[in-house]
């Protein structure tokens, strides 16, 4: 604080330090300015007052105060006025400037630089420049803007606007694609924002994060943010606008859910705080997340909303991205007009001319697929072929919206040549993309970008009614995250650890379900370790080697002898197959998927129903309901194929038809895999293997059958190393299932349908989950889990499948047997002894799967419901 004795002189000499100390530092200098203001009100001259209230703005301006930060402007610009300083009112302006367009007044901002503009003089004359140059940017108008900030930077000025400058062209630059010139850019500002203070280091750190991820680089971008946030908390600095940024990247990442999280808590936070003007680009975000989660309705009233906000702000460049992406809702609703047509057509022509490549893609291409949708389609073509051009070199996301573009205007005018060839230029985009990735959920989620080029593909291939042509192009989207796998390590042994200490805080059953519901403390802690360990697995490095998908007809045919392979897929909402025999290929079309889905809900059920306590009247409609549905699934699924009787069928599935109990279908061995190249794989690694190795029994704890399973497996193999409570804990597991010819784990199984590699087999200290068994390299020849959902693998869109059985066929396990529902524990102990009987007879875990079944009382419902549910995968 100033001392008393202070002359006039010296106070306003103090208050500008304070002042500049306000801007570097706000959580520190904020106070301090506040205790000046005290003092200048009671002894101190006008500009020391004037001076000291800005400093007070800033601060209260950096916590997002912008109403406080104001009102307390006004007074210092009243102050300044009524005493005639004519330099300390240009400062105060221009910073209310700033302050206003954060409130959303953009002619008020404009209004208040006029009137700063006379009053200028000196190297005051570059803070107004600067000024300009940000309300430009904040509007839209980039092209002014960067060159302002050029001015700045070559001025010779302080570096408060060396920072600021550079690191504002930086965003430009990245915009305008040109991404090295934005991260040289921001190396400089970074290199200079130490000295100025924290608050600039943050924001560097921010801005290198956003331009790393439009770059293309996304997991380098996050792990920038993730440092971003810890220097903006170091500073004291809010994390709104943080949060908008970082909801980009996940957009890219295709975590959706997270996403919208961030920028739900961006808009909230800003509209706590009553700043408009990022409120409505947060809000936008909003909109876009929306339209990505399938919800046309809420994206077209977030879009409209937030462009009626940038209207009002008079941002017309923000206005028209706004627009985009309430007619893309429209358009994704089915009821897009002409009007919406002429509205997207003048966006493309803003966002060209403002050479934000990006934003420009997409609006040519949503522009086209309005026109096509209103049967114009010399329109449509013209703009997907624009969006394509711009796409070209850009980076890898964007290009692959661009392949997209240019496979729809190719589809217009039935060039089938062309469409196929931007569809494997895009897919082979994203293979480069998606093994650049570090994590199977990353990679996954990627896949998502491909969905709609393999659907373009496909949908030629099927016309023209090659069987093998459609098997190659199903098989470039399935199941490709697996194929390229990561490393063994990443995620921190003491967090796996915490995550086992909190489940066993959770001790009952159904404390344990209040994971993904009850909001209560425990649960929220697990929530946190578990996106801690998420993170830290996006963080690792990536495989970095390309993967090939390419699938031999000859070599497919050699691997399944006299197998016959069953590939399902979706075109446009219907339900196809491919079958491969020795000799021949058909392709055939089944019908509404929709029909398969609706018939698998309500066999669930029914097969629920038959593990409950009900009464036998109860018990045996379930049964006859199921018996039902299961033949509906054979007639929608099997009888239309024409298969030969009684053939070994190797099935691979599609999205959530992973979930059928196939094995029920068919009345012959059936083994089932993510791709037929996954399966091939398993294949060659069944055939290569010796045998010999050491057999492990596991027992979890909480389960009667379990024991007597164990007891009794133990018979069949006398030199088996059996893990009982309390010393089957998920260390010892994971030590013993490396290397091991045949692996038999008995226990609880959970699935985590919200994310599948929180999946996970209860051991004696705890859960084993997806996540720590990829994490731990470990795969075992052959794998029988006898546990609830164990292979129900969850679902992504462009045909990925994560989950216990994915993770363990792609890290060399070639055979497993699981069960994609509930399992009655003590019925599954005769079906499961009766497959390893087969089993040590030398047998395949289909057939010795099949074999056992053909054993058990299904008059029984706990054993109906275990001949029903488990199936084999992979070909040991």
């Amino acid at each position: 604080m100033a001392d008393l004795e202070e002359t006039p002189v010296d106070l306003v000499i103090h208050a500008r330090r304070v002042f500049e100390g306000a801007v570097s530092d706000p959580q520190r200098f904020g106070p301090v300015a506040a205790d000046l203001v005290r003092l200048a009100r009671r002894a101190g001259p006008p500009e020391a007052l004037a001076v000291a209230l800005r400093a007070v703005a800033w601060a209260q301006r950096a916590q997002f105060n912008a109403a406080e930060a104001k009102r307390l402007l006004d007074e210092a610009a009243a102050v300044a006025r009524r005493h005639r300083l004519s330099a300390t009112l240009a400062e105060v302006l221009m910073t209310r400037s700033s302050v206003k367009q954060e409130l959303g007044n953009i002619t008020g901002a404009r209004r208040d630089l006029d009137l700063a503009s006379p009053l200028v003089s000196g190297p005051r004359g570059v803070e107004l420049i600067f000024q300009r140059a940000v309300l430009d940017q904040n509007v839209g108008l980039l092209a002014p803007a960067a060159d302002a900030y050029r001015v700045v930077l070559a001025a010779p000025t302080t570096g408060r606007f060396l920072v600021a400058a550079g690191n504002n062209l930086a965003l430009i630059e990245a915009q305008h694609g040109r991404y090295a010139d934005a991260l040289r850019l921001l190396d400089q500002a970074g290199r200079i924002a130490p000295r100025v203070g924290p608050s600039q280091v943050a924001t560097v750190l921010q801005s290198r994060a956003w331009v790393t991820v439009h770059a293309g680089r996304l997991t380098e971008g996050l792990r920038l943010f993730e440092q971003a946030t810890q220097a903006h908390e170091a500073a004291g600095l809010p994390l709104g606008e943080l949060y908008v940024e970082y909801a980009d990247a996940l957009m890219d990442l295709r975590l959706i859910p997270e996403a919208a999280s961030a920028a739900r808590s961006a808009a909230d936070e800003f509209r706590i705080s009553g700043v408009p003007l990022m409120g409505a680009e947060a809000q936008l975000r909003v909109a876009q997340l929306a339209l990505l989660s399938g919800d046309a309705g809420d994206a077209e009233t977030a879009a409209g909303a937030a462009a009626q906000t940038f209207r009002r702000q008079r941002r017309p460049t923000w206005t028209a991205r706004a627009t985009l992406v309430r007619a893309e809702a429209r358009l994704r609703a089915g009821a897009a007009t002409a009007d919406d047509l002429r509205q997207a057509r003048r966006v493309c022509r803003r966002l060209e001319a403002q050479r934000t490549w990006s934003y420009a893609v997409d609006a040519y291409s949503i522009t086209g697929r309005i026109a096509a949708l209103l049967g114009r389609e010399r329109d449509a073509v013209s703009a997907l072929r624009h969006a394509a051009d711009l796409a070209r070199r850009l980076p890898v996301l964007v290009r692959m919206r661009g392949s997209v573009a240019a496979a729809m205007a190719a589809s217009l005018t039935a060039d089938d040549g062309a469409v196929l060839a931007h569809c494997r230029r895009g897919l082979n985009d994203l293979s480069r993309h998606r093994t650049a990735l570090p994590s199977v959920e990353l990679r996954a989620l990627a896949s998502g970008h491909g969905a709609e080029l393999g659907q373009l593909a496909l949908g030629v291939v099927v016309r023209n009614g090659s069987a093998m042509q459609a098997l190659s192009w199903m098989e470039r989207t399935r199941a490709a995250a697996l194929l390229a796998v990561e490393p063994p390590g990443g995620v921190d042994p003491e967090d796996l650890e915490k995550l086992r200490g909190i489940h066993a805080e959770l001790e009952t059953v159904a404390s344990a379900e209040r994971v993904v519901g009850t909001p209560d403390p425990v649960s929220a802690r697990l929530k946190s370790l578990e996106d801690r360990i998420r993170r830290s697995s996006w963080r690792r490095r990536s495989p970095d080697r390309a993967v090939d998908t390419t699938l031999r007809p000859a070599q497919l045919r050699d691997r399944l002898g006299s197998r016959v392979l069953v590939e399902y897929a979706v075109l446009g909402g219907t339900l196809i197959a491919v079958v491969v025999e020795r000799r021949r290929s058909r392709l055939v079309t089944l019908g509404p998927a929709s029909a398969v889905l609706d018939r698998m809900r309500t066999l669930f059920f029914a097969l629920r129903r038959m593990t409950q306590s009900l009464p036998e009247s109860s018990l045996a409609a379930a049964r006859l309901s199921a018996d039902s549905r299961l033949a509906a699934l054979r007639g929608l699924l099997f009888d239309p194929l024409g298969l030969p009787g009684g053939a070994e069928l190797v099935v691979v599935p599609v999205g959530h038809l992973h979930g059928i109990p196939w094995s029920a279908l068919w009345d012959a061995p059936v083994s089932l895999a993510p791709s037929a190249g996954m399966w091939a794989r398993t294949r060659a690694a069944a055939g290569s293997r010796p045998g010999g190795g050491p057999v492990v029994l596991v027992e979890g704890p909480n389960l009667p059958g379990a024991s007597d399973e164990v007891r009794r497996l133990r018979g069949l193999y006398p030199d088996a190393a059996a893990l009982v409570p309390p010393h089957s804990t998920a260390a010892e597991v994971l030590r013993r299932l490396d290397g091991a010819d045949l692996v038999h784990l008995a226990c609880h199984g959970w699935l985590r349908a919200d994310n599948p590699l929180f999946s996970s087999l209860v051991l004696s200290d705890g859960p084993l989950t997806v996540q720590e068994l990829q994490t731990s390299g470990a795969a075992p020849h052959r794998l029988v889990l006898a546990s609830c959902q164990s292979g129900a693998d969850v679902a992504y869109a462009g045909n990925e499948v994560v989950g216990f059985i994915s993770s363990l066929l792609a890290r060399g396990t070639a055979g497993v047997v699981a069960s994609v529902a509930a399992v009655p524990d003590v019925a599954a102990v005769d079906l499961m002894h009766a497959l390893h009987e087969q089993l040590s007879q030398g047998r395949t875990l289909a057939h010795g799967l099949h074999a056992a079944r053909e054993r058990i009382d299904r008059t029984s419902p706990a054993a109906y419901v275990n001949w029903c549910t488990f199936s084999a995968y992979g070909a040991a």
